[in-house]
């Protein structure tokens, strides 16, 4: 799976840390999701496509 939030975090002028806080996560979750080292759950696919206003689709992307 691949994933967008790099470049949703840019649009939205969010740092990881930010982004991390938003949706109750280390930083570091946002750093392995943004390098594709890890699958979000549902729960955090769905809070982090709340926080972009934007569906889980738009962001990851299912191979």
């Amino acid at each position: 799976m691949n994933n967008r939030i790099k470049e949703f975090r840019a649009r939205f002028k969010l740092t990881q840390d930010e982004l991390a806080k938003k949706v109750n996560v280390r930083r570091e979750t946002i750093v392995f999701l943004e390098k594709n080292k890890y699958n979000p759950s549902l729960k955090l696919a769905h809070d982090i496509a709340v926080v972009f206003s934007s569906k889980i689709e738009e962001i990851f992307i299912f191979d």
